[in-house]
């Protein structure tokens, strides 16, 4: 873990209210792991705010970017950053996904902004996977595609892809796939996640799920984001013994 003050490379907008930040950050990038995280300081004199803890999207040598939507005074302070202007970081955080093994099929699940962490993953994943990127979203408009490959789309409203939710689309389909070759990758609302955990636990499929939690510190310190254990009586942290977790090992 380490704390740096990074330089703003870039902030594009890559679909309505969707942001790629893109910072220099040499020791951090050497050190991310598909799946983890950083705690970006958002502030101003007057106003000060909590770090925000952001999904490292891509990592590209010198370089990690983040996505983000705007939803608020943070990441409105963040859509305005310009380049040369200095973000402070703590980074990398957590545990990020145990993506390597003898499994043929990798399965994303993404919905909405979940789809943050893949892109990293994605570039990760050796030749020999075969990925598929379920993603699914309320509207059209909410599909976030960025660098997903093998594409099944999925709507609440029916107006693009398969009319229902992104479990629902896999439940349709998942009887292509050979499930003792097959792990899936999930990132997204938390009742996605609860569905997807619950479904893969009933057809015994690998499954990995990137959680989310409002944090104060990132690193355990706070014990502010606490999830429940399935293995143990008690709680884990979501920014310390996650943000990844076996589908198996918490309840949502």
């Amino acid at each position: 873990m380490l704390q740096v003050d990074t330089i703003v490379e870039s902030v594009e907008e890559i679909q309505t209210n969707i942001f790629l930040l893109k910072v220099s950050a040499p020791s951090i990038a050497a050190e991310a792991k598909p799946g983890q995280f950083c705690n970006v300081k958002v502030n101003v004199q007057k106003s000060p705010l909590l770090r925000r803890p952001f999904s490292i999207c891509e990592v590209d040598t010198d370089t990690i970017t983040f996505m983000f939507n705007l939803v608020g005074v943070g990441t409105e302070i963040l859509s305005q950053k310009k380049k040369g202007d200095i973000l402070n970081i703590i980074g990398p955080l957590g545990n990020g996904f145990n993506f390597k093994g003898d499994y043929k099929n990798a399965i994303i699940i993404a919905g909405g902004i979940g789809a943050a962490p893949f892109p990293f993953l994605l570039e990760n994943l050796g030749d020999d996977k075969n990925v598929f990127c379920f993603v699914g979203g309320r509207t059209k408009d909410d599909l976030i595609l960025y660098k997903m490959k093998n594409i099944f789309t999925s709507t609440d409203d029916g107006s693009e892809g398969f009319s229902g939710n992104v479990v629902q689309l896999l439940q349709s389909k998942i009887s292509e796939y050979d499930k003792n070759e097959t792990k899936i990758f999930a990132c997204g609302p938390t009742p996605m996640l609860s569905a997807i955990s619950e479904f893969s636990i009933n057809e015994n499929i690998k499954c990995e799920i990137s959680t989310e939690s409002v944090m104060a510190c990132g690193f355990g310190i706070c014990q502010g984001c606490v999830i429940e254990s399935r293995k143990k009586d008690g709680f884990v942290l979501v920014c310390k013994d996650g943000p990844v977790f076996n589908a198996e090992d918490v309840k949502l």
